[in-house]
């Protein structure tokens, strides 16, 4: 038997492209897996494929159960996933008690680097001097991925420097 404990997790996963890839990246990312998985939701394990695999019959898991789930993966692929589909970008909001100027000092240094890697994206995409298709969709990851990170920054410049 799998045991069943986890560590958070803090990177910047791919957008899945659909609901599906999200409970499947998920489950793959729960310690334990999935039999840990459907212990967490009090479902039996073969109740928990067919709600993961959305079987003939079975609906798939809950957005509250993938959320109970990520909790404990430290991952954030459902709210990218839902902001994908609305053409945003999830970016979590920190507890003001874990920031310090330290810390926004790493965020402005994380933007910066994440811009620059857009950039180079798209230096690369040009050099034959036509943009691709699949040179578009790693230029919009990428820009998702700093536009994320520079919310982040702004935010917590804010949080930390509020008068509340």
């Amino acid at each position: 038997m799998a045991k069943c404990s986890a560590e958070k997790q803090n990177r910047n996963p791919p957008v899945l492209e659909t609901r599906r890839q999200v409970m499947s990246a998920v489950v793959g990312e729960y310690p334990g897996g999935r039999e840990c998985a459907a212990a967490r939701l009090g479902l039996r394990l073969k109740q928990f494929d067919n709600h993961v695999y959305e079987n003939t019959g079975s609906r798939p898991l809950s957005d509250e159960q993938i959320h109970l789930l990520e909790q404990v993966t430290g991952t954030v692929h459902f709210p990218n996933y839902v902001a994908g589909l609305y053409g945003g970008v999830f970016v979590r909001i920190d507890d003001p008690e874990r920031l310090d100027n330290i810390e926004l000092y790493e965020r402005a240094i994380k933007t910066a680097v994440r811009r620059g890697e857009v950039d180079k994206i798209i230096a690369e995409a040009l050099a034959d001097g036509v943009i691709q298709e699949h040179e578009v969709a790693a230029i919009l990851a990428a820009h998702r991925a700093h536009i994320a990170a520079r919310h982040a920054e702004v935010q917590a410049v804010i949080v930390l420097h509020s008068n509340q």
